[in-house]
């Protein structure tokens, strides 16, 4: 078990100080980037979600399409700065209307994400965000799901990105994606402008 997170003093420093890596989890092997420290601290979250949003603050989307569960995090915070609409990419079957579905190949196998039909108007600008990008997988369903919604994609927020994964070339470069922490193959993080 890792040791208890002491936050850092200094309200200025990289928002990397308040991600807690957990080794080991959830298994051998796994360098786990936790979030919720970062999200316990009104003024870090703050920071974030400025970093996060300033890039589309020119142009804001009309809705913010936030990935099942943590991204609904990310997603809230970021409709709420632009008084945008929040649209749910949920799990299968927690939904209680028409959905439309998109699979997606997992390392081992296959999960899917639905999203309510008929909730966005075809045409509303859309911005999908989560709190990790790793392999791109699950946001690249989430992408085919709002074009699935008749939704124009403007580009993807993360918090983290962990880049060995390789999640940003599965997105392709098409839509800008932005990230306040990333971490490169050595596990150090960097945050970009």
């Amino acid at each position: 078990m890792s040791a208890r997170f002491v936050a850092p003093t200094d309200p200025n420093a990289p928002l990397s100080d308040w991600v807690r890596t957990v080794p080991d989890w959830p298994k051998p092997g796994i360098q786990f980037r936790d979030l919720t420290p970062l999200w316990a601290d009104g003024a870090a979250w703050a920071r974030t979600v400025e970093r996060l949003g300033r890039p589309f603050d020119a142009a804001p989307p009309d809705a913010v399409l936030g990935i099942e569960a943590r991204g609904f995090v990310v997603a809230a915070a970021l409709a709420a700065r632009w008084k945008a609409g929040l649209v749910l990419a949920r799990k299968p079957g927690k939904l209680p209307a028409a959905v439309h579905r998109e699979d997606y190949a997992l390392e081992y196998g296959t999960a899917a994400i639905e999203s309510h039909r008929g909730v966005l108007a075809p045409g509303t600008r859309v911005l999908v965000a989560d709190d990790v990008l790793a392999t791109g997988g699950t946001a690249f369903a989430a992408l085919s799901l709002a074009r699935a919604l008749e939704a124009v994609p403007i580009g993807f927020a993360f918090v983290l990105e962990i880049e060995p994964l390789a999640g940003r070339e599965r997105l392709g470069g098409d839509l800008p994606i932005e990230v306040a922490i990333a971490y490169d193959g050595t596990g150090v993080p960097r945050h970009p402008a």
